[in-house]
C-alpha cells in the first residue's frame, strides 16, 4: 500500500493541518515521512510538506508557525498600506526565504531530487502564468525540475500576490504562489504526477489523504465593488480547491482518498497572526475526529469521498474561537 499526502495553502491557518499531523505522529511514535511516500502542498502547505519530506517533526513545525509567523508578517500597518499599494506586496519575501532555509535544517541545501521522499511543489511564473510543478526526476517525467533548490521552490510557492514580491529562480523567472489558479489545493495534481509521471503508485493499491486549511463559506451577498472583488477573490480560492478533490475522486474511483478539513465562523486571512492561537485549537479539536490508523489502511469509511458528494459525509463545522 502506498500513500499520498496532500497540503492546501492557506498562510497561518497552515498550523490546522500541522496540528493534525502531529497528532498521526503522537499516536504512531513515527515521523510523518515514514507514514507517506509522497507528500504534495502549495503555498503554506509547500513549507509544510518540504519540512516533512525534510524529517523535521511535525510537533516543531506547529512551533515554527507559533513563533515565527510573526517575523514572516512583520509590519507597520500603515507603511505596509502603502506599500502594498505602490509596490504590490506587504511582506518581504527574503524573509520568508530566510526562515524557510532556516528551519528546513539539513534540508536548507537540498535540490528536489535529494528528498528521500516523491515530493511535489507548486509555483506559477508570473510572465505567461505557466504552471511549474517541482518533483523529483525519475524517468517517467520530464526531468525539468529535480535540480532545483528545495528551499527556493518553497518559497517560489509561498509567494502570495499582494503580500509577496515574486521570488526569482534565474533559470526560469519570477514564480507567485501555486495557488493562484487551480492548484491551492494541489492533490490531483500529486495524483497525476504520482499515477502518470511514476511507475511506483497503482490508483487502486494508495491511499490519498488531501488536508485543508480551513474554509469560510458562510459571506454576505456583495453589495458594492470592493466587496465583489473580495468575493470573487475568495471564491478563485476556494471553488479549485472543491474542484480538485471532485476530479481526484471521478478520474480515481478505485483509490482509498480522504478530504480532512473543517469549515470555520469566521474568514481568517492569510496574515491573521493574531488568530494562531484559536487555529491551533480548533485542529486539536478536528484532529480528535480523525481515526488515523483507519485512514492510513483505506478502512475509514466516514471522511473517505464518496459518490453522494465531492465532501466527507461528516464535514467538521468547527469554530476557531
Amino acid at each position: 500500500m502506498r500513500r499520498i499526502l496532500s497540503i492546501d495553502g492557506g498562510g497561518v491557518r497552515g498550523i490546522i493541518p500541522a496540528v493534525l499531523l502531529a497528532d498521526l505522529e503522537a499516536r504512531t511514535g513515527r515521523p510523518v515521512r515514514d507514514r507517506f511516500d509522497f507528500v504534495a502542498g502549495t503555498s503554506s502547505g509547500a513549507v509544510l510538506a518540504a519540512g516533512l519530506a525534510a524529517g523535521i517533526p511535525a510537533s516543531t513545525i506547529v512551533r515554527v508557525y507559533t513563533e515565527r509567523s510573526s517575523e514572516v508578517f512583520r509590519t507597520v500597518p500603515l507603511l505596509s498600506g502603502l506599500r502594498r499599494l505602490l509596490r504590490g506586496e506587504m511582506y518581504d519575501t527574503r524573509i520568508l526565504h530566510g526562515i524557510i532555509r532556516d528551519e528546513l535544517g539539513p534540508g536548507r541545501d537540498w535540490r528536489l531530487n535529494d528528498a528521500p521522499i516523491d515530493v511535489l511543489i507548486t509555483a506559477k511564473r508570473l510572465r505567461d502564468g505557466m504552471p511549474w510543478y517541482f518533483v523529483r526526476d525519475n524517468p517517467a517525467n520530464s526531468c525539468r525540475a529535480g535540480g532545483f533548490g528545495l528551499a527556493d521552490a518553497v518559497t517560489a510557492s509561498a509567494a502570495a500576490p499582494t503580500y509577496f514580491r515574486p521570488w526569482t529562480i534565474p533559470e526560469i523567472g519570477e514564480l507567485i504562489d501555486g495557488g493562484s489558479g487551480v492548484a491551492g489545493n494541489p492533490v490531483y495534481q500529486a495524483c497525476v504526477e504520482a499515477f502518470h509521471y511514476s511507475d511506483d503508485y497503482d490508483p487502486a493499491a494508495t491511499v490519498v489523504v488531501s488536508l485543508g486549511t480551513g474554509r469560510f463559506a458562510q459571506r454576505e451577498r456583495p453589495a458594492w465593488l470592493g466587496s465583489w472583488l473580495g468575493w470573487l477573490l475568495s471564491e478563485l480560492l476556494r471553488s479549485p480547491a472543491e474542484q480538485q478533490t471532485e476530479l481526484v475522486h471521478r478520474h480515481y474511483p478505485e483509490t482509498a482518498f480522504y478530504r480532512i478539513d473543517l469549515e470555520l465562523d469566521a474568514d481568517v486571512g492569510l496574515d491573521a497572526t493574531d488568530r494562531l492561537d484559536e487555529l491551533r485549537a480548533a485542529g486539536r479539536r478536528l484532529a480528535e475526529t480523525v481515526d488515523w490508523p483507519a485512514v492510513l489502511s483505506g478502512t475509514d469509511e466516514r471522511l473517505r469521498v464518496n459518490d453522494e458528494r465531492t465532501l466527507p459525509r461528516e464535514y467538521c463545522r468547527i469554530a476557531p474561537g
